[in-house]
């Protein structure tokens, strides 16, 4: 083989040097990284580098940590994210200050960490290691070059400065000690990890709660952090996922690790969705995604307005606080909710005010709220009601479930949004009258539930034991000798329906032939009107069977529709038996049926409308309907 001419072998060595890779996780002030060189943490997790982000349109480098054992690369963090190396080779060395320093190909500096040792100063024995959890480190002190040992210090570490990803054990929030804020701050795109549109911080204040912001605007938020939860997103725990919040006077910061340390795991946010997302690596290959926020239209940040919450089981999205309505009416109807909601009655800042207890909810944005942090409940409301300002209070720590100091809101109720769950009793403030109409349509809806739960429940034991009774017909039919006749002496009834659709007299009855059933068959129209076209407002009930309306009659009668299914597949005959069977089915103490309605595919059963003495007065006392009552009235 013919040697190489000499002139070429300068080159030939430098691309040689530039091509080996450290065998090592430290970097030490006589030592450099340049070029195809990386560190590769003790543990062979992570490797440190400089790398071109694939897509990218030049030959920008960028000194950055991404896991070395992922076949595609995957970059958790960027040292020089606002100032890429344009002039390669790109140089990574350890200054005699302790500072890491990135030079390009004409010896200019390109990025440096802060001097730890301050301007000018000397830092002996300076060593930079990239540690597996992902942190890139650097360390003044520690052994000398004659073996002696001395105290280290950790001047500077990656942890501090996020780029757009967060590893487990990174902190996102701030440290009021150091001075030093760490948020998380999207890539402008693939090719480009310049800080993008969106952030996602900690905004100080009041309860910690952390926000998504696209440029100065929020976009979304995590809802205040309550000592157990952050009550915008309640379901994030898991069982391999372990996150806590710490507040205290010298930092408030959110942090999380996995159970399984050999699960990769980030927290990244994503430019190009305005997501904040966790993945996990499988084995088999592959990034899964576990979760993102914002999740749906009701994580948009304060979409229905001040007093408004969101929930996505309902539409229009958008409702307003017990006590409040729309303020502009025709922009909530076409779903705009953006305007809020105002007080229906006005607050009398005294005696006559009171307050109505939510507990499905997202607690209100709390940076802008007064924390208390050794006031009880009660005292916390004395406090609110000697506050013309305080619309709403709430404990401040709900873990383990001991109520631990207060929050008071002297703000417009803002970014709230519903939940199937219980996430934490918060006291609305409203005028007394407000109260005592809310508790009051309470109890009725409370006690029609409980009714109609009743007739349910008695119904279905009737048609099991009418099951029952056919199954021994039908086996002493078979076991009969033949020819004898076995059918038991049952009576036919013959119903007569007639129909008026503009109201009822005592010809509109239903009737048999052999029993005196006083019920009367609604037309259609009567019990359109007296539900005002099965108006939402006049919903008070959902059952397995369906939908329960309170109605008026023309007469003033006050009635319960229940309003079957149309998925049932019960045809008109058998309609009728279960009407004959439930008339007969009365008693004093129960709720009476007045009649029916059948009209092509709708069937309802109408009732009495009572609002107290029914059978739950007398069968489960007065605990279980207070049980009851909270539950039907709690949101």
């Amino acid at each position: 083989m013919r040697a190489p001419p000499l002139s070429l072998l300068p080159l030939l060595v430098a691309a040689a040097i530039l091509s080996l890779s450290v065998a090592t996780d430290k970097l030490d002030q006589t030592a450099s990284i340049a070029g195809n060189q990386t560190l590769e943490s003790a543990g062979g997790v992570f490797r440190l580098g400089f790398f071109v982000p694939p897509g990218s349109s030049d030959a920008r480098a960028y000194l950055g940590i991404w896991y070395a054992t992922i076949p595609e690369q995957t970059v958790v963090w960027v040292a020089n994210r606002r100032n890429p190396v344009v002039r390669p080779p790109g140089v990574l060395t350890l200054s005699a200050d302790g500072r890491l320093v990135i030079l390009d190909g004409r010896n200019a500096t390109v990025w440096s960490s802060d001097d730890a040792a301050g301007s000018g100063g000397v830092a002996t024995r300076a060593l930079a290691q990239l540690l597996d959890n992902g942190d890139l480190v650097v360390t003044h002190g520690g052994e000398s070059q004659s073996g002696s040992t001395g105290r280290t210090s950790v001047a500077w570490e990656s942890f501090d400065y996020p780029t757009d990803t967060l590893l487990p054990g990174m902190k996102l929030g701030v440290d009021g000690r150091s001075g030093i804020s760490r948020n998380i701050t999207s890539w402008r795109s693939a090719a480009d990890p310049s800080p993008g549109a969106y952030t996602f911080k900690l905004v100080s204040g009041g309860l910690p709660e952390f926000f998504l912001f696209r440029g100065l605007s929020k976009t979304y938020a995590s809802g205040p952090w309550n000592g157990a939860e952050l009550t915008g997103v309640p379901n994030l725990k898991s069982r391999d996922f372990i996150f806590t919040v710490v507040s205290n006077p010298d930092e408030t910061h959110y942090t999380y690790y996995v159970s399984d340390p050999s699960v990769l795991s980030r927290f990244v946010l994503n430019g190009t969705m305005g997501q904040v997302q966790r993945f996990t690596w499988h084995r088999g290959g592959g990034w899964s995604g576990f979760w993102h926020f914002p999740l749906d239209p009701c994580d948009s940040y304060a979409r229905c307005g001040a007093f408004g919450y969101c929930d996505v089981g309902q539409s229009p999205l958008c409702s307003c606080l017990p006590g409040f309505q729309p303020r502009s009416p025709q922009r909530w109807s076409v779903g705009d909710g953006t305007g809020g909601c105002a007080r229906t009655t006005n607050l009398s800042c005294g005696a006559g005010d009171g307050f109505w207890t939510v507990s499905r909810m997202k607690l209100p944005e709390a940076t802008s709220a007064t924390v208390h942090a050794g006031m009880t409940m009660d005292r916390c409301r004395q406090v609110c009601l000697g506050n013309c300002s305080c619309r709403a209070y709430a404990a401040a720590d709900v873990s383990g479930g001991i109520n631990r100091g207060c929050v008071i809101w002297a703000v417009d109720l803002i970014d709230m949004r519903q939940y199937s769950e219980v996430v934490q009793d918060v006291y609305i403030r409203l005028a007394q009258s407000e109260v005592d109409a809310l508790t009051a349509a309470a109890n009725r809806r409370s006690h029609v539930v409980l009714v109609i739960a009743l007739v349910a429940a008695i119904s279905g034991v009737l048609l099991l034991g009418a099951f029952a009774f056919g199954c021994l017909c039908f086996w002493r039919k078979k076991a009969a000798p033949a020819g004898r006749d076995n059918e038991l002496p049952l009576r036919a009834t013959k119903l007569k329906l007639r129909r008026d659709d503009q109201g009822f007299s005592d010809e509109n009855k239903m009737s048999s032939e052999e029993d005196d059933l006083d019920l009367r068959l609604f037309g259609l129209a009567v019990i359109l009107a007296a539900t005002d076209n099965f108006a939402a407002d006049s919903k008070i009930g959902q059952g397995g069977f369906g939908p329960v309306y309170l109605g008026r009659l023309e007469d003033g009668q006050e009635v319960a529709v229940k309003r079957l299914s149309r998925k049932s597949a019960q045809g008109v005959e058998e309609f009728k038996n279960e009407v004959k069977l439930i008339a007969k089915l009365q008693h004093r103490n129960l709720v009476r049926l007045l009649g029916c309605c059948i009209d092509g595919d709708e069937r309802m059963l109408v009732y009495e409308f009572m609002h107290n003495n029914s059978l739950d007065t007398f069968i489960f006392g007065g605990q279980f309907m207070l049980h009851t009552m909270k539950k039907s009235a709690s949101y």
